[in-house]
């Protein structure tokens, strides 16, 4: 598969996923799929360019707690894509963007599944 195909199906199954998880109550809301697209096109520059920084600062701390401080990171970029994009809004602030996190790789994981490991 293209490099480009394989992006632009990952954008949208972000998009689709950050729609489903903005249904549920998790304290992230989104206005349209508009703006779901642009939020999952910024969540893919802050994890391109912005999590391997963090990453790098965070690894002792990351070491000590045996690899759960990634969902601390993984609730910053999350965090900063919402700040980022109009329209895209964490209702209980950092409960929100650790809930909206976890339920993203759950629900990104379970759209990859169902679409055969694209």
């Amino acid at each position: 598969m293209n490099a480009l195909v394989g992006s632009l199906i990952s954008l949208l199954i972000t998009s689709v996923s950050l729609i489903i998880i903005s249904k549920l109550p998790t304290g992230v809301e989104i206005d349209t799929f508009k703006k779901a697209l642009i939020s999952a096109l910024i969540f893919g520059l802050l994890n391109a360019f912005v999590r391997p920084i963090l990453s790098f600062f965070a690894f002792p701390i990351t070491f000590i707690t045996f690899g759960l401080f990634t969902v601390v990171i993984n609730a910053i970029i999350f965090g900063l894509a919402a700040k980022l994009v109009e329209g895209f809004r964490l209702r209980w602030g950092v409960p929100s963007a650790l809930i909206g996190s976890i339920a993203l790789s759950i629900v990104n994981s379970l759209m990859y599944k169902l679409l055969g490991g694209l």
